[in-house]
């Protein structure tokens, strides 16, 4: 069945569907029709069953709530340095399926691409739109908000904000490191937000290291391998959710 995202209330039983992008896949792709049962997701998080009254003018009829949460029970925020080309998009739309409540992106010592605020206004409007169709087709409960950091003192003094903040190292990897992931994973909490960073193309710096471990971050190897800048992130989220999921 399928499921959209609506940013309203869902205080009254009868909606009228405003916006232009879901209008059209609603209505144009999928050629709905009166009768025809969809799944509406509102700011709260709640799914609800709707049935549409009346195609012509968008209105939908709320039928029940639906018990049904797929979140993660972490909040797990995706932090890259600025990558080249479309990556942050596949970024943006695989995090969003493996289940990040955030991703944000911050200017990284060795980000090729320098990003100006228009340039990011572009962006970010476009990655809003990866995540809330990504978010769309993985059931999800919420969409993912999308964060730039201007600069890395910003970046750096919001770690405060979180429970627990890994640094993924190239060279903790190389260095044999195996379990401080592992280990972090086995100890946390529902409800506790985590926040990962990832280096670009070119990696993290050494300084950036520094700068990032005496606010408190922790660096962690993500196995043996290599990873690209757009792999290590879903690494990452898939060990999360083994451990917290799966493994149970």
């Amino acid at each position: 069945m399928q499921q959209y995202f609506i940013y309203g209330s869902p205080s009254a039983e009868t909606i009228e569907i405003t916006d232009k992008d879901t209008i059209k896949h609603m209505f144009q792709v999928m050629r709905l029709r009166a009768g025809d049962e969809v799944v509406l997701v509102f700011p709260d998080g709640i799914k609800r069953l709707a049935e549409v009254l009346d195609a012509e003018s968008r209105t939908m009829r709320i039928v029940e709530e639906l018990d049904e949460n797929v979140e993660l029970p972490v909040h797990i925020t995706i932090a890259c340095g600025f990558p080249k080309g479309d990556k942050f998009a596949t970024i943006a739309q695989k995090a969003t399926e493996l289940g990040a409540t955030e991703i944000c992106g911050f200017p990284a010592e060795r980000s090729i691409v320098k990003w100006d605020d228009k340039k990011l206004a572009k962006l970010a409007e476009k990655l809003d739109k990866v995540v809330q169709g990504a978010a769309e087709q993985s059931k999800r409960n919420i969409v993912p908000s999308i964060n730039f950091v201007a600069n890395k003192k910003s970046f750096v003094d919001s770690f405060a904000d979180y429970d627990k903040v890994f640094v993924a190292y190239e060279e903790a990897a190389k260095d044999g490191e195996k379990s401080v992931l592992a280990n972090a994973l086995s100890e946390v909490s529902a409800g506790d937000k985590l926040l990962f960073i990832f280096g670009p193309e070119g990696g993290i710096t050494d300084k950036e290291i520094d700068t990032f471990t005496q606010a408190g971050a922790v660096c962690a190897g993500l196995g043996p391998r290599i990873m690209r800048a757009e792999t290590a992130p879903m690494y990452v989220l898939s060990a999360v959710s083994y451990a917290l999921e799966l493994n149970k």
